[in-house]
């Protein structure tokens, strides 16, 4: 798994690329909690990734806890079909912003 950030005016982006899995998702958590301490408003770019498990849904849901302790956001955009599933049928499409495309 590869990960970008970008600093933007409004918030950071992190473009994510490759499977989220038991093997990556501690570099994931990590990476998005250092994103939080420069900026209360994150963008996961998952345009690239095929896959998430379910410790990666744990890294994002420790992502979306920090965003609502700062007051920021924290978006999920550019999610394949496959990942919108697994998202859908653990419910985390409820809990998460999930955009399609930005």
């Amino acid at each position: 798994m590869n990960m970008v950030v970008t600093d933007c005016v409004d918030n950071i982006r992190l473009l994510v690329e490759g499977r989220i899995d038991v093997n990556t998702s501690p570099a994931l958590q990590t990476k998005i909690l250092e994103c939080f301490q420069r900026n209360a408003n994150l963008i996961v770019d998952f345009l690239n990734v095929d896959y998430i498990s379910s410790a990666g849904l744990r890294a994002l849901l420790i992502g979306q806890k920090t965003a609502l302790s700062k007051r920021g956001s924290m978006r999920i955009v550019n999610v394949s079909d496959s990942v919108l599933q697994i998202l859908s049928v653990t419910g985390f499409n409820k809990i998460l912003t999930i955009e399609q495309a930005i």
